[in-house]
């Protein structure tokens, strides 16, 4: 569609105050004609789902610096890949990221499709991420609706239906703003805009330049908007951590969780099934090993996007011959933070062990 004077505005807006991001190319440097990397955008949009970019910044860079394009990636050690994942969460968007990959190096000759459609077609990519790559990667006019554009065009457009039942007429309303021309940087703008200006508390209207066109300011809606569906009580799993120590060297038994499922194919120390009614007398039936289990007073706690987690943590010394003969095997205390093991994991090793890992 065409530029409106809103679009404009909030263009010329971005032009000024766009945020500086590893992934970006400023609007200066796309006036002088440097483009978006495909590959870097795709990677920073799987990092960003259900994450903060200040959470994925450090990853992001860490990524680019191990596997600068979508080949290296592709070539790389699965394992690799899951290790320096770790601690981002969603994993299943790392073996993903993977799949893509090689799809994107062995079948398309390492060049990301430039459409909607081609990029729904990729492993890991739903209907945001495609939007997103295609519009800022390739300057397609795709409406991008993250948690930020929901938050903004809400209160823009006065929109009180309750999300999620809202998404269909934000995402409508985001398509007739997206304008022809740089439809990446309006986008971008609309994100930006709601991290730094139209922000869940305490919006800054004054400062805004929508602030004359919205329609949430007018009526004195917007601290009230986004409206939300009640959330629904999660229910709360427990379960029991074995953290054994060889008594030789200190170093820790880990093992490999199975491929598919939560957490699938991140690393962890071994432990019972978690499970709503979890009977706790029963909790040494499910260590990997006869020793002195030792049961730490404090248990981990740790919040899943469908459950709350309780693990209680047990310890032991056991000899290095006494390894379970399942794929197991003897991690070097000092490296535990090179393994691929998620936050939960890392927080019952932190209780067990007294330090961070």
């Amino acid at each position: 569609m065409r530029a409106t004077t809103s679009t404009v505005d909030l263009l010329n807006w971005y032009d000024r105050h766009a945020r500086s991001l590893p992934w970006r190319v400023s609007p200066r440097d796309r006036q002088c004609g440097i483009v978006p990397d495909p590959y870097q955008i795709w990677l920073s949009e799987v990092m960003l789902q259900q994450t903060t970019v200040a959470a994925v910044k450090d990853y992001f860079e860490k990524f680019v610096r191990l596997w600068p394009t979508v080949r290296d990636l592709a070539a790389a050690d699965d394992e690799d890949v899951m290790k320096a994942w770790a601690g981002l969460g969603y994993y299943s968007r790392a073996r993903n990221l993977k799949k893509c990959a090689q799809i994107v190096a062995n079948d398309l000759g390492g060049v990301f499709p430039d459409t909607e459609d081609g990029l729904l077609a990729l492993p890991g990519i739903g209907p945001y991420t495609a939007a997103a790559i295609a519009a800022i990667a390739f300057d397609r006019p795709a409406p991008v609706v993250d948690g930020n554009v929901e938050r903004v065009l809400s209160r823009f457009h006065a929109i009180t239906t309750p999300l999620p039942a809202a998404k269909p007429e934000i995402r409508a309303a985001m398509a007739d703003l997206t304008p022809a021309d740089r439809p990446g940087d309006f986008a971008q703008a609309v994100m930006d805009l709601g991290a730094t200006i139209c922000t869940p508390k305490r919006p800054a209207c004054a400062i805004c330049p929508w602030t004359g066109s919205c329609s949430a300011r007018a009526s004195g809606l917007a601290e009230t908007l986004p409206n939300k569906a009640p959330k629904k009580d999660k229910p709360t799993r427990e379960g029991a951590a074995f953290v054994a120590i060889n008594s030789a060297d200190g170093s820790v038994l880990l093992r490999r969780r199975p491929p598919r499922g939560l957490l699938g194919g991140m690393t962890e120390v071994p432990g019972s099934e978690w499970q709503e009614g979890f009977d706790a007398a029963a909790a040494l039936s499910h260590a990997p090993l006869t020793a002195d289990w030792r049961r730490h007073t404090t248990p981990v706690r740790h919040t899943f996007t469908h459950f709350h987690l309780i693990l209680t943590v047990w310890r032991a010394q056991v000899p290095a011959a006494d390894r379970p003969e399942d794929g197991s095997w003897w991690a070097d205390r000092g490296t535990l933070g090179d393994e691929a093991l998620p936050t939960v994991m890392r927080k019952v090793l932190a209780e067990a062990l007294g330090d961070e890992v």
